[in-house]
């Protein structure tokens, strides 16, 4: 439109459709589902979960957007899981506030100050949920809270909830994928919370094919997949390896100590769909006792060039000390994928001579002794650990399912907990085999068959 205009008559019929069709990329309420909508009545907490792909980031931005432009809000805040989720998802992602906010009341953000300000003087504070004691002394009106089932406790929350204080109708909007957690079940019991509800496919329009074929058709029909396309809370499955609140989160930690190992571990994807586990883990002693600790999740979707630069990208930012893969899994091809991308990387293959569950549960009976621990929230990987029922599983209509293929995050754990845990310790460290026997609680192998052997193709 152009700058010299002064009036809509001074303006040519080119610029006005011009006009018309800026204001209309902007008008959200033309746009949205009724879902993405502000519910009616006196809430408080508005609570979007959700399965991914719904569009809760670009509700809650335009929601925040909507409270500015209002003029009935003046100082608002936003938190995520840590301070660089907030900028990149919740400020500068695609479907992020800046880029709902139209060029003439676009705000400008102030990295110094973690502060967005309108240009009518409304200021937005940016807190991460990392660091809960910012959060102290804040006096805000309106509150967006992103990712909330990935927060490893309610503690954040509720200073955020404390500051929400100011004006005549303080409200907060909070966006997430569901978690059968304490902090999750509790907020959507808040006597002025509104939940709403939602699946992948109500968004499908707005969503790319490669997605909806890829990961809504892989996880759809499974129990995983009830929770991140579906958006159901589904507490532990019947038979599960893993527990959430007894094995993940009870010895779930913030930060990890120096480590004496780190490895990353690859499961490549079977045929060209699909995803490559890619987890780095690390062991440390405590008490002279060693403890696992799992550190990151590259898992990806890609072509092997793809995932081989991401797990060699991950060896080098890690500092790990090799990168860990299944021998009878492609093995001769992820070296080479490996190889091509570093020729220098160093290598060990796992081969496991027996099934799924037979090498998944030395690693589970470690997580039920407390000696592994999530360094902070991994929602997809936790889903696939707390979903996976090795010998199929009976829903809650009492209908069979056949067991499920183990997922690629949980088989990398397993590969990277095996080599550090298992197989390849310090020579110093017990040998954790000696503790395995609570593995007999599931009728399996207590670890007697996984990783037969390892062989370094350094």
């Amino acid at each position: 439109m152009a700058a010299t205009a002064t009036g809509i008559r001074d303006l040519t019929p080119e610029q006005v459709r011009e006009a018309k069709d800026l204001a209309a990329r902007y008008y959200w309420r033309g746009q949205a589902r009724p879902k993405q909508l502000p519910p009616p009545g006196d809430w408080f907490i508005w609570y979007i979960e959700t399965g991914r792909g719904f569009g809760k980031t670009r509700l809650a931005a335009e929601w925040v957007r909507s409270c500015v432009e209002s003029g009935k809000y003046r100082r608002g805040g936003i938190i995520g899981p840590t301070i660089a989720t907030t900028r990149s998802l919740m400020v500068d992602g695609p479907s992020g506030i800046l880029a709902v906010c139209p060029p003439w009341n676009r705000p400008l953000y102030h990295p110094t100050t973690h502060t967005l300000v309108w240009p009518n003087g409304a200021i937005v504070e940016v807190f991460s949920a990392d660091v809960p004691d910012r959060v102290r002394g804040a006096n805000l009106d309106f509150g967006w809270a992103e990712e909330f089932g990935t927060w490893s406790s309610a503690e954040p929350f509720d200073m955020f909830l404390l500051c929400v204080r100011m004006g005549d109708r303080p409200r907060v909007c909070v966006t997430g994928t569901p978690k059968p957690l304490p902090h999750v079940k509790a907020l959507s019991k808040h006597p002025s919370c509104v939940v709403v509800k939602g699946s992948t496919y109500e968004n499908e329009g707005n969503l790319a094919p490669e997605f909806m074929a890829q990961i809504v058709s892989r996880y759809e029909g499974s129990r995983l997949g009830r929770q991140e396309i579906h958006g159901e809370v589904l507490e532990d499955a019947e038979g599960a390896l893993w527990k959430q609140i007894e094995m993940i989160d009870a010895h779930r930690v913030d930060r990890a100590p120096d480590m004496v190992r780190i490895v990353v571990a690859v499961d490549p994807q079977a045929g060209v769909t699909g995803e490559t586990g890619i987890i780095v883990a690390g062991v440390a002693r405590q008490a002279g006792v060693v403890h696992g600790y799992v550190l990151a999740d590259h898992t990806l979707s890609g072509s092997p060039d793809v995932w081989g630069r991401e797990a060699v990208t991950a060896y080098h930012t890690w500092k790990a000390d090799r990168i860990v893969y299944e021998k009878n899994q492609g093995g001769d091809m992820v070296a080479l994928t490996l190889r091509t991308v570093d020729r220098n990387v160093p290598l060990t293959d796992v081969w496991a001579s027996k099934g799924k569950q037979a090498r998944a549960e030395p690693v589970s009976a470690l997580a039920e002794q407390g000696r592994i621990h999530h360094v902070g929230m991994f929602g997809l990987l936790e889903a696939e650990l707390t979903s996976w029922v090795p010998g199929g599983y009976a829903d809650e209509m009492g209908r069979k399912h056949p067991a499920m293929p183990s997922p690629n995050r949980l088989d990398a754990l397993v590969w990277g907990i095996t080599d550090l845990m298992l197989t390849n310790m310090p020579k110093d460290y017990p040998k954790a085999k000696d503790l395995l026997t609570a593995t007999s609680r599931f009728g399996g192998s207590g670890g007697r068959g996984i990783a037969g052997r390892l062989s370094d193709t350094q």
